[in-house]
């Protein structure tokens, strides 16, 4: 098939994007390079995915209607995977305008996009930030997501919204996915794990937050792109909720063709032991900085996995251990040696 996937410069959608050309599908790639975090890392991305000749790129900013439409008319995409976006919540406090243009303008310019090219299926990255101050864990699709602590969980619960007007008014088949913490290879330089083996690898402190006391539902990479693929052909139907088992319940709109999916394995790490993972992979010991909780921040995220597995057969396994020991080899091998020669 024929993908349209924004934001393949980034550490997910370069990692969708190889998978599906490895299936032998066309991808065109949308990304606007930006220098919220090093460049030369996102060209090294598309660089890799330049290597097939069914990846085209195209350089531009979601604000930009007029580019991202060239981009869709070269694509001709049976299925839209809209991955781009402003990302981190730190961010958002200090620079609040870029998740505006990027994640709420932006996002208008690709539900007007799919709007128009009707693609089979428009899967939309959103974030567990959504749940906000929730405490019942684990988190349910289902659960109320009505009170955000951040200005970028904000913007992604408006995606969500947008985008279930625009499946009922126009009949476009829509998965929302809900992120849990991703981590792996070639993943963001302003994720803990990246900035936890920098540091330790350079003899600097690392900073943790919340004195040690939060715990994440870590994602590697490659299970979330696994489920993604799955879902890519779970394409929602009105009226046609999926059989699941008992106490799980499917989130399909009463009136559109629209669904949210956690993706997560509904297995929560404690960050400290997240952090001597790290040590015994790197063989270096960590220079504790503790410090509490930064704004926008929640103490816990821990995903019900269960409708994720109904609707795929599909939940992720990938230990911590696993996936930190596969980063710590791409940051020693790949990354280092790229940071050298730049």
């Amino acid at each position: 098939m024929r993908f349209l996937v924004t934001g393949t410069a980034g550490f997910i959608g370069f990692h969708l994007a190889r998978r599906l050309l490895a299936e032998g599908h066309d991808v065109t790639g949308f990304d606007a390079m930006t220098s919220y975090y090093d460049v030369r890392l996102k060209e090294a991305r598309h660089a890799i995915l330049e290597r097939s000749e069914r990846f085209t790129a195209h350089i531009g900013r979601l604000e930009d209607r007029d580019a991202l439409d060239r981009a869709a008319e070269a694509a001709r995409p049976d299925m839209l995977v809209h991955l781009a976006a402003q990302a981190g919540v730190r961010h958002s406090i200090d620079h609040p305008q870029t998740y505006v243009d990027a994640n709420l303008v932006g996002s208008f310019n690709v539900l007007e996009l799919a709007r128009a090219l009707k693609p089979r299926h428009l899967l939309l990255a959103s974030t567990s930030s959504v749940y906000g101050a929730n405490e019942a864990m684990p988190f349910r699709e289902i659960d109320r997501a009505d009170h955000p602590v951040s200005l970028y969980a904000a913007t992604k619960k408006a995606l969500e919204a947008m985008s279930h007007s625009y499946a009922h008014l126009f009949a476009v088949p829509t998965t929302c996915f809900r992120f849990f913490t991703v981590y792996g290879p070639w993943g963001r330089p302003d994720m803990a794990l990246f900035k936890f083996v920098d540091a330790i690898r350079a003899g600097r402190p690392i900073d943790i937050y919340g004195e040690g006391r939060m715990q994440r539902d870590f994602t590697y990479v490659d299970d979330l792109v696994e489920a993604i693929v799955r879902l890519a052909h779970a394409v929602p139907e009105r009226g046609c909720p999926v059989a699941a088992p008992e106490g799980v319940a499917d989130t399909l709109s009463p009136v559109a063709p629209w669904r949210v999916v956690n993706i997560a394995g509904g297995e929560p790490v404690g960050l400290m032991p997240f952090v001597e993972t790290i040590e015994r992979c790197l063989g270096l010991p960590a220079i504790r900085n503790m410090l509490a909780m930064q704004p926008g921040d929640v103490v816990s995220t821990f995903a019900d996995p269960r409708l994720l597995e109904a609707l795929t057969g599909y939940r992720p396994a990938t230990s911590v251990e696993t996936g930190v020991e596969a980063f710590v080899r791409w940051y020693l091998d790949v990354y280092e040696p790229l940071r050298a020669a730049a």
